[in-house]
């Protein structure tokens, strides 16, 4: 039986910009490295700007060093990104009674701010081109809580509604808006992680991974940045046109319970 259909081919991004926020490492720098390996030029933006020169250099794309809780400072980003990958973030640990105020402010600017300052200047040269993808880096902590992790689970939550009503509104105009919701990736962010639970509960790093991070998803390793960076690349694809809107959970079955 036929439906008509091709089988699916990999992204052709060959003429097609792409803006990578936090691009310098971790998943930021595996979907700079899918984009442009499918023919994207790549605007690669970090914190850190060696960071993102070494990336950028590395996949012949164009260097940015930008602090995205500066609102100012996105102005000097390009606004003819066809691809817009919001992934950039920062993590921080503490009961809410405790929780510092600013560093609370910090990650909302960093992870929910950046993101739709971000959309404002990228959507109306998508909606020119007929053409985009809009691709927010969540959590599996955008569809579920853990304690000690107010702002983090705050922003990802907000990030899941920016996407949605980008969504709805970019549908007309070819443009698609999707989260992913990795669990715990192998990044510097969750490296940092296992080596401060490791000396607070005084166990071996792996068993952090095994009894700490990986207790509610029934595959027991972490993810790499590779897979995420190839959800990533697969919603750039032709066959995902109807795909908007959604939250994709790549965490092992964690959001099953």
């Amino acid at each position: 039986m036929t439906t008509g259909f091709d089988a699916p081919l990999p992204a052709d991004l060959s003429g097609r910009t792409a803006l990578v926020t936090g691009g310098g490492s971790g998943i930021g720098r595996a979907c700079a490295r899918a984009l442009a390996a499918a023919g994207a030029v790549v605007h690669v933006a970090d914190v850190d700007g060696e960071a993102a020169k070494a990336v950028a250099e590395e996949v012949g794309g164009r260097p940015h060093s930008v602090d995205l809780a500066d609102a100012e400072a996105l102005a000097h980003l390009p606004a003819d990104a066809d691809v817009l990958v919001n992934n950039a973030g920062l993590q921080h640990v503490a009961r809410l009674e405790d929780f510092p105020p600013e560093r609370f402010t910090l990650i909302q600017q960093v992870m929910v701010t950046a993101p739709f300052l971000l959309l404002r200047r990228a959507l109306p040269h998508m909606y020119a081109r007929g053409w985009g993808r809009v691709v927010n880096i969540s959590s599996v902590h955008g569809l579920r809580a853990s304690p000690y992790k107010a702002a983090y689970v705050t922003a990802k939550h907000a990030l899941e509604g920016l996407s949605k009503v980008t969504a709805l509104e970019g549908a007309a105009h070819g443009v698609t808006s999707n989260c992913i919701n990795p669990g715990y990736v192998r990044t510097p962010l969750v490296e940092g992680q296992i080596a401060a639970q490791a000396e607070a509960h005084g166990i071996a790093p792996e068993r952090v991974v095994s009894e700490v991070l990986l207790e509610r998803s029934a595959v027991k390793r972490l993810i790499e940045p590779e897979e995420v960076a190839a959800m990533a690349l697969w919603l750039c694809g032709p066959h995902t046109v109807h795909l908007t809107g959604a939250s994709l959970p790549l965490d092992g079955a964690w959001t099953a319970h």
